[in-house]
């Protein structure tokens, strides 16, 4: 498992949102902005601007450890072609399968007619639900 969320250049990194958590969240779920608060984003939140909740490094933060409720998180504003590492949903994962957004902040397969988001990146095979997994973020679209 890598140590950091954001897989790409230092150099080139995104735009984050430093805002309260509403719970005890671990980096690496899909996040949105609620009542000035990062929230888990679940499938009903698909149209809202989804975020990867980072880890604060810049304060010793890993990528195992959740931040309390309450706490300052950090979160990326992804753009497509970015990699990151985020929470799946346990499944059996294809090379490049298409994801959505699903419970607990967790990416998914994605199904027909549903917003895919990202692309698994990560080895094919099982994965374990709330695992890190390579992602990279899609211009996003409708599966058909």
């Amino acid at each position: 498992m890598a140590n950091v969320i954001y897989r790409g250049p230092i150099k080139d990194e995104p735009e984050t949102v430093n805002l309260p958590v509403a719970g005890a969240y671990l980096p690496g779920i899909m996040v949105k902005v609620a009542s000035g608060d990062l929230t888990v984003a679940v499938a009903a939140d698909i149209e809202d601007d989804l975020m990867i909740l980072s880890n604060a490094r810049f304060m010793g933060q890993d990528v195992a450890t959740a931040y309390t409720s309450g706490d300052t998180g950090v979160a990326y504003k992804p753009r497509p072609g970015e990699v990151y590492q985020a929470r799946l949903a346990g499944a059996t994962y294809a090379a490049n399968a298409p994801l959505t957004v699903g419970a607990s902040g967790y990416l998914e397969a994605a199904a027909t007619g549903e917003r895919v988001i990202a692309f698994f990146k990560g080895t094919a095979g099982a994965i374990t639900a709330g695992t890190l997994n390579d992602v990279q973020i899609a211009n996003s679209f409708n599966l058909a």
